[in-house]
Formats: structure tokens, sequence, C-alpha cells
């Protein structure tokens, strides 16, 4: 808008009628202007019209009804002057003595035919220009009649006033010009307070016109020609419908975005509105989140800095103390202030699902868009976009292959800032290897990539800042005070590192048993959950997957009945989710133990079984579940009481960090005062657990050595393929800026680092990987390394480098003869190599052969993923091949990441031109395992197969039905669906919508490019 001091206010409708269908026009000797009926805004059908015009050009506003469902504007402004006019009592004095004559005369014929409008605007001159009223006007009697006239007025109006003002500041302006000036330059209070201009009350005429009075038509219809002008103009213009409020907000979101960017690039002290970022960002937060005000530790953490300056930083507190919102706003400064894309590493499949559901919804409110890269799912390289920056969540696999493609590509540099859960893990094995891996190529290729790596469980933490060149923070703090037990026999001791022994005696248990319970019950775990369960939730972890069914199993038959009235209806509810889940099959001991409010939670169960239980669990329906310690690093669950069945997991001694993130589950924020652990000890074992509770945390040592392919060499040959280490030097450069380099002294003592350096090429290139020559130093190109299509295909497809040769001759052979009658030879081309060592066929079923075990075993695996994308049903396959469900969902899971691990290796060896077709579609059937028409729904983070049936029945058949879907309206048609749940599947399909559709427009932008490098032009 021209000036600040034009306001326009406009109410809220319940609905509004756009465009309605033309009515055929009807020939007219005489048009006049026709006061349109319309209907109201709940009416049906077309409303009656009598359109005409004897204009050569067709009138654009002639056959439109209006949004407000009111008069056209002129004829509006007719009916006003009318009711002023109708008075004979009536003695208005205007400025320059015009006396207005007969009142009763014909009307005049109009020429033109307007558009209907949204509001009738009414304008007030200046003081002297005004109408002197006397007390008799029927201004008064008008006045609510104006007022609601003027509650709205429509951005189509805004043209119109731009108009008369150029008009006015002409050089040669005229009386009329002047009075109409006068009426157009208005304040916001004149608007409020409305009343009229002379020009535009003189609309009725007597037949007889005199001079004064032709004039005065002339004035009229002047206006209604600037007024159509500039109604027309703009209608051509498109000007989109949307409310001021909404602009409002939408400016002050920018500006504050802007005042952020700055604040932040200058790296000032005013750190703006909310951390710099948007206060509509904390709106958000209390909206999503119900987070009213951050902890103390938080807003320190948030203002170090070493933050402020963009370096990279480690920091560490206990379990629950609110580290991931940290990292959730220093994102959102990346994102919206910096526009720098961002990489969240997190451990696992499941935790990395639950964020992409619960940023979603910051991004569709934000505007930046989040991508899931986990399992099968991730492009490589990413799209590149143009407008809005992208949130990359990704497991520890995903998250490496994602920044190979981006230093393959040249865009390092558009990674902003690499956020990194459970730092710890560096240390656990291939995964850590593969962690290490990724965050030292980061470190060397980009300068300008900040590293945020957070942890609950850190001892080492000088090693690792030197890794990563990072500050440190470190803060005690739990929002709920955590206290620790063990009990021994039918003592509960307290945990106090003050004493001699460690513990301090603080009560007995206080539940009387039976010699046969005592039998049943030997660790007293009935007495221990009773104290808290159903009131409170308490979690139970054991060492074994059958000890968590043994332990849930035998909970229920000693507990009372007055426990199975918990909250009866919900869990009847919970049992036909699951036969559902099961086409009618349910666990046995989940039947037995559910009406109690008990469940086991393992790897043994489908994922759909285990997301019902956790989403069961979280709202109270389940009081207690059995676990494995998988539970403690997955997904949120806390409780009010943890209890570790025993100090092992499977057949190991617990490990400090271990014990530390079971034990952190206990107290939920907001709900408990305090949270309990207590870990049951038997005689023999309680020396070991005395040293475990005292014991300072297990320091983080690198893995690449220990794992060799899947961490030295694998590392080795990705750094020659992406031509950031190709000489034998360079490689011992880039090698002394790892954790390994840093800790070699600890970890290398036979070798040196230059030695296994040396030994890995050689290995690498005796493969066939890499080609080239190794020197001790680069004076010569031809001590320069190059990478194989081979080894290309091995480090960009992620495969393992134990099996790279065997898949290459697999494939190859595959050539000769592939069986496309069914997908059986494809399969077993995708059944992942590592999982035949877990399996043991059934020869009762398949007769055994005397060939090569691991083939037969890879070929076994091939029948069951075969049976499985036929029936669809995992419980029907697991009976069928005995085999437990959870091991058949984990072999699926992994066919569909290894199939796509295949279809990359293959994409880049041209003789294998023929598996991108056929594996692609492969990868998608492995990924869902459903029919067809469910696989858009199944895409939308959150929803599993029954949940997509559910939807499916219900309507919603595509990504655009749930992306434009009424939360309120899924939780009244969809069974078992919380409204919690129902807002982050309509986020997270609109966030894919959005994801598809930018991918297709910057698409639709690189095409229509213009090359630069055009032959003949300059």
């Amino acid at each position: 808008m021209a000036e600040p001091s034009l306001a326009v206010r406009r109410k809220s409708r319940p609905g509004s009628v756009s465009k309605r269908s033309r009515a055929p026009v009807q020939p007219s000797a005489v048009c006049s202007p026709v006061a349109r009926k319309r209907l109201s805004s709940g009416g049906e059908g077309p409303p009656a019209e009598t359109p005409c015009s004897n204009e050569s050009e067709e009138d654009m506003f002639g056959d439109h009804d209006s949004f407000y469902g009111n008069d056209s504007l002129l004829a509006e402004v007719d009916d006003i002057e009318k009711k002023y006019l109708q008075d004979k009592n009536k003695n208005i004095k205007v400025a320059g003595e015009i006396i207005i004559g007969n009142q009763s005369g014909i009307h005049q014929k109009k020429q033109d035919n307007f558009s209907n409008s949204e509001n009738t605007v009414v304008l007030k001159a200046d003081k002297e220009d005004a109408f002197q009223m006397n007390e008799n006007d029927t201004v008064d009697s008008n006045q609510e009649l104006t007022e609601s006239i003027l509650d709205d007025l429509p951005s189509s109006q805004l043209l119109y006033f731009e108009k008369m003002r150029e008009l006015s500041s002409g050089s040669r302006i005229s009386p009329v010009s002047e009075r109409r000036n006068k009426c157009v330059n208005f304040s916001l209070d004149e608007i409020r307070s409305p009343s009229f201009c002379p020009d535009t009350e003189h609309r009725n005429r007597p037949t007889d016109f005199s001079s004064e009075s032709k004039c005065d038509l002339f004035k009229t219809e002047t206006l209604k020609d600037h007024l159509k002008s500039a109604m027309t103009g703009n209608a051509k213009a498109q000007t989109l419908q949307v409310s001021k409020t909404k602009q409002l907000k939408e400016a002050v979101l920018s500006e504050e975005i802007c005042v952020a960017r700055k604040t932040i690039e200058s790296s000032s002290v005013d750190i703006g509105p909310f951390y710099g970022l948007p206060s509509k960002v904390k709106d958000l937060f209390r909206q999503f989140r119900g987070i009213e005000m951050l902890y103390e530790w938080q807003h320190d953490c948030l203002m170090l800095e070493s933050l402020q300056q963009r370096k990279n930083l480690i920091y560490s507190l206990p379990t629950s103390g609110g580290k991931t919102l940290v990292a959730e706003i220093i994102i959102l400064q990346e994102l919206l202030c910096r526009q720098k894309d961002v990489l969240m590493i997190l451990p696992y499949v499941a935790i990395v699902q639950e964020k992409v559901r619960g940023l979603s919804s910051f991004g569709i409110e934000l505007g930046f868009l989040v991508e899931e890269y986990a399992g099968s799912k991730g492009r490589f390289p990413p799209i590149k976009r143009r407008i809005k920056k992208s949130l990359y969540i990704a497991t520890i696999e995903k998250g490496h292959a994602l920044v190979n493609s981006l230093i393959e590509t040249e865009r390092i540099d558009d990674l902003g800032l690499v956020v990194v859960d459970e730092l710890h893990m560096l240390g656990e094995g291939s995964r850590g290897a593969t962690l290490e891996i990724t965050l030292a190529k980061i470190l060397y290729t980009s300068k300008n990539t900040q590293i945020i790596g957070m942890s609950a469980t850190l001892n080492n933490v000088g090693d690792l800042q030197k890794f990563l060149q990072a500050e440190y923070y470190t803060n005690n703090f739990r929002p709920v005070e955590l206290k620790e037990y063990v009990k021994i026999r039918d003592s509960i001791y307290a945990v106090d590192s003050k004493t001699e022994n460690g513990f301090t005696f603080s009560r007995l248990l206080n539940f009387k048993y039976s010699s046969n319970l005592e039998k049943a019950d030997p660790d007293h775990i009935i007495a221990l959950v009773t104290e808290v369960i159903p009131k409170y939730s308490c979690l139970i972890f054991c060492p074994t997957k059958k000890n968590c069914e043994n332990v849930a199993s035998m909970l229920c038959k000693y507990l009372k009945k007055e426990f199975r009235a918990h909250r009866e209806k919900e869990k009847q509810d919970l049992i036909k989710n699951l036969e559902n889940i099961g086409n009618g099959s349910v666990c046995p001991i989940l039947k037995q133990t559910v009406p109690f409010g008990i469940a086991y939670h393992h790897s043994g169960l489908t994922n759909d079984e285990r997301k019902s239980i956790e989403e069961a669990y979280s709202t109270g329906v389940l009081c207690l579940l059995a676990c494995t310690a998988t539970l403690a690093a997955g997904v949120n669950l806390p409780a009010r009481r943890v209890i570790l069945r025993a100090p092992y997991v499977a057949n190991d001694f617990l490990k400090k960090n271990q014990y530390k993130q079971m034990i952190g589950r206990a107290g939920r924020a907001g709900i408990d005062s305090a949270g309990e652990s207590i870990l049951i000890v038997q005689e023999k074992d309680k020396h070991l657990v005395q040293d475990l509770v005292n014991s300072p945390l297990e320091n983080c040592y690198s893995s690449l050595l220990l794992e060799l392919t899947k961490g030295m060499q694998s590392l080795l040959l990705s750094l020659v393929g992406l031509k950031i280490a190709v000489t034998h030097e360079e490689v011992n450069n880039f090698m002394c800026s790892t954790l390994l380099g840093i800790q070699q002294q600890l970890l290398s003592k036979e070798k040196s680092l230059s030695e296994i350096i040396k030994d890995g090429l050689e290995n690498l290139i005796e493969k066939g990987l890499l080609k080239g020559r190794i020197c001790e130093k680069d004076h010569n190109s031809e001590c320069t390394l190059t990478i194989t299509p081979l080894g290309k295909a091995t480090y960009k497809g992620s495969i393992d480098l134990a099996y790279c040769n065997l898949l290459y001759r697999e494939l190859k052979k595959g050539l000769e003869g592939l069986i496309l009658e069914s997908n059986l030879h494809l399969l077993y081309l995708a059944t992942p190599y590592d999982m035949t060592s877990n399996c043991s066929p059934d020869w009762m079923i398949y007769l055994k052969q005397n060939v090569d075990s691991a083939v037969v075993n890879r070929l076994y695996l091939s029948f069951v993923l075969y049976t499985l994308l036929k029936e669809t049903n995992i419980w029907s396959v697991s009976e069928k091949f005995n085999m437990s469900r959870g091991y058949v969902q984990n072999l699926l899971n992994s066919a569909a990441s290894f199939a796509s691990c295949v279809l990359r290796f293959s994409e880049e060896l041209e003789e294998f031109w023929v598996y991108k077709a056929l594996l692609t579609e492969l990868t998608k059937k492995l990924t869902y395992c459903v029919k067809t028409e469910l696989i858009p729904l199944m895409e939308v983070a959150g929803v599993l197969e029954v949940r997509a049936k559910q939807l499916y029945d219900a309507g919603y058949k595509t990504l655009a039905h749930l992306a434009n879907a009424n939360p309120e309206t899924l939780v009244k048609v969809i069974e078992h669906l919380s409204r919690s749940q129902a807002k982050q599947i309509v986020s997270s399909a609109k966030m894919l919508l959005s994801e598809k559709a930018e991918a297709l427009q910057e698409e639709v932008e690189e095409l229509l490019k213009v090359p630069t490098d055009i032959p003949g032009t300059c």
C-alpha cells in the first residue's frame, strides 16, 4: 500500500463464495442498475441475475457475485443516497450553494454495468467541503448500515485509491477533482467514523436537467469510470484474497528473520527476540511441545560465546536433561537466519522417523523442508533447493552416504550445520567407525560447517574435543531427581559413593510372599512393581528377549484381578488393534498380559506392534513394559520407576554407559517429582555391581582398526574415490585428523599409523578397487592413486568391502540368465549377506542339498522374502517358516536397505544397466511390503500398514488427501487415533507433498534455465 495512513479492516467470514457459473446474457434495450439478490453464505444454487451492457467490450464484472454477498458498489451507493434524499424536509447546505431539485424525478439510466464488490466504501470530505446536516438528517438512522458496510474493506479497492491520488496530483485540477481528492485523502479515524462526500450523493436527477445537474452527473459518471477502471485492473492482476492479519504476521516474521540473520552474521550480543530467531518460534514450541520457558542451563548453553562465534561444540548432560531442545534451536538458527542446510544424525531408524514427525510441523510453519534419510529412503545427491533450505534427518549410515554425495558434487559448503546425537557411539563397532569417517570428512573438506555433538555418557572428552576441534559444555542438571538403589535379597540399598562399599541401607520390602510365589518370583519383582503400578509407570530391563516375555507372563499370573479394571475398555481396544495388525492373530502372551496393563517390548515385535505398544504406554493404557536394553537408546519412554532385572545384557556384564542410559529413563519431567532405579543383584555379583555403580564412564575409542572392511579400508577407498586424498602422503595427513590419529599411540602399538595405511591401500589395490602405486613421498604423478569402476560402485553403494567382489560376480552371472518370471531371482540378489549367519533353515520345509551353506541360507531367506511379498503378512510368513515375526521384520528392513545399496552399486557400472529399473521397483516393494494402493500413504512418516489401511478405507487414498485433511475429522473417523497423532500425520503429509512439489519445481527451473555456454554467444 502506498501510504501508511490507509488502514484496512476485514471481518472474518464463515465462508466465502468464489466465482459462480455464468448465466446466459439476456439482450435488453434499456439497461438499468440491478440490485441483485444474493444467497446467504449457507444457501445453494446460482444467484438470480440479469446482467446487461451496451458496451462493445464485455464487462468482466457483470456476471460475478460478490464475496460478501451484498449489493454491487454503485447500487449500494444509490440506495444510501435515496435514503438521504427521500426525506422532503431535509435541507443540505453545500459549499458553492448547490441546490438539490425535486427528489421524485426519474432515475438516470446507467450506461455501465458494474461488478459486485465485497464492500461499499464511504468517504469523508474535509470539513470546509462537507455537507452541513441539520438535526433531522437521517444520518443516525443509517449509521448502523454504514458501519456494517465499512467493517470489510477489500484489497480490490486499494488500486482505486491510488488512482485517485494520482489524478489529484496532476497540474490541472478541476473543482470536481479537488473535491474528490478531499474525499479520498482520509485517515484511519475517518474510516471508522464515515460521512459522505458531496460528489457521491447526486445520483437521482429530474428529467429536466440544469447545467449544474448535468455537471454533477458528469462528476458521478467520472467517479464510476475511475472506480470501474481500478477494479478491472486489480482483478486482472489476480490479487490474492489474503487476510490482512495473516499478511501482517508474515511481514513481522520476515522482518524478524532478517534482523536475526543480521544479528548472527555480526556476532552481536543482542540476539533478537528468541535467541536470534523470530518470536513465532517460541510460540511454536509452546504450541507443539508445551514448552513455556527454557531451563537455566539451556539458556546458558545457547548464550555461549563459542556458539555465537560458530565454533564446534560438544555438550553433555544426564538423560532427560533437555539436550535435544538446545540442538533444535541451533538447527532453526541455521535454517532460518543463516539460510544453510542442516544434517541431523540419529542412531536408529525409529528415532529418525519420530524426529521427522516432530519437526515437520515446524517446517510447515517456518518454510523449510524436512527430509528423511533412513532405511531405503533418501536421494543421493539431495536435490539442490534454490529457495527453501533442507533439514536432513538421517541414520549414521545414510548420513555418511549423504556427506559423500555432497562432497562429490562440491556442495559440502551448503551444509551449514551437522548435529550428532549420542556422540558416544563413536566407540561402538562398525557404526562408530562410520560415524567417525563421516565427521572426519566434514572437518577436512569444509571449514564453514559447524558440528554439534551431544551425549549423556561421555568420559574422555579431551580426545573428542581434539578430534572435532570443539569447545565443551557440561552440566549435571536433571529436571527430575534420580534416586539410585540396588536390591539384594529383600533389602533395598541406596547408592552412595561417599560410603566405603558404595551402598547405604534404605528399607526392607513390605510384601507377603507365599512359598509358591517365592518360587515363582525369587527376585521379588511383584513386590517392586505393585508399589507403583497402575497409578504410575514402570520399566523392567531384562537381559534377553525370552526373559522379557517370561517376566511379563509371570506378573500377570500373580497380580490381583483389580488391575484388570484400570482403563479396561482402552486395553480391549489395544488388543483389537493388535489383532488387526496380525490379520486376526495376536501373540498369546500379549493377549494374556495387556488386560493387566503389561506388555513386553523387544526386537521380536513387528513395526506396527511396537508402535502400538509404545503409544499405549505413552498414554498410560499400559503401565509396565518388560524390555531389552535397546529401548534405553531408542524412543523416549520414561517411567516413574526403572527396574534392572539383572546386571547383564545377554551374557555380558553391564557397562557403565548402558547402566546410565537405562536408569536415565526414570523420572518424567512435568509429571513425577522424582525417579527411582532399582538394580536387582545376586550375592555372587555384589562386588562387580559395587565397581559398576562407583566407576567412571567408559572411554570412547576409535573403531576404525577393529572394523577393518567397514572401517579403515572403507575410509581409504572413499578418500581416493572422492579425491580428498590421492597419494599416500595426503592420506597420512588426513588420518592424523581422525579420532584414530589422535589415539594412535593407544590403539596401534604393533604398527605405526603410516604402516597401517600402507597395508590398507595395498589390500585395496589387490582387490581391484584401487589402482596405482604407493610411494612414501609423492614426487611424481605415478604415485597418484585412482579408483576403479568397481571401487567407485562399492563406496557409492555403501557395500561392505568383504562382499563387494562376491556381489559383482553374482550380478555378472545374473546377466547370463536373469529369471524374470517372478521376483525370486532379484530377491536372492537383494538378500543381505550379513543375515545368513543368523539363519537356521528348517529343511523339513525345503530339502537340503549339498551346496555351500552360505548360498543355501541366502536362498532360504530369499524364499522367505518371496513369500512375504506375495502374502504381505509377517505373521503368516513367520509361522510358515517357523521364524519369529521380529526376525522376519528385521529381514525385510535389511533387504530393503541392501536393495537400495545394490541399486546404487549397479548405477555406477554400465554393464549392470538392466538392474536399475528392476531394483528400483523391488526396493519400493521391500520398503513397504503392502498392496500398491497403500504405498502413497505409507510414504508419510509415522503411517504404518494398519494405519494406512484405516486411512484408505476412510477415503484418504492419496498424499494430497492426507495433506489437506482436517485433524479433527481424522480423529473421528479413524479408530485409536489421538489428536496429536492426527496433527503429526497431517503435518508430515504436508511436508512430503511440499518436498515433492519443490523437487518438480526445481526440475522445471533447471530445464528452462538458459545455458551460459551456448556457442556463438558472448
